[in-house]
């Protein structure tokens, strides 16, 4: 079978995407070691699972704290959580 020279062209399905500004809600970290960083899973346990295990695994140095709740509302952190936690990821999966 001889080889074509035709070109094909199609559309990127993403398309342009335009700049947003970001604004950070709090400084970032200077290190994550020796800090207390809350986990906060909401919705079905999927990745979140394989996501936990892995931080953990990756940054032994950290104090990590865990929530889940398996309902439509998320965990919330009490006041003396919020004073005591320097960092917070929150994964909602449905």
């Amino acid at each position: 079978m001889p080889a074509t020279k035709e070109v094909y062209k199609c559309l990127n399905p993403v398309g342009i995407q335009k700049p947003v500004e970001t604004y950070p809600l709090a400084p970032r970290l200077d290190t994550v070691d020796g800090k207390t960083i809350n986990i906060n899973i909401t919705g079905e346990p999927d990745i979140t699972i394989a996501l936990e295990k892995r931080l953990k695994s990756d940054y032994p140095d950290v104090n990590w704290t865990t929530k889940k709740t398996y309902g439509i509302d998320p965990v919330r952190l009490s006041e003396e959580e919020m004073k005591t936690t320097n960092g917070l990821i929150m994964g909602v999966c449905w």
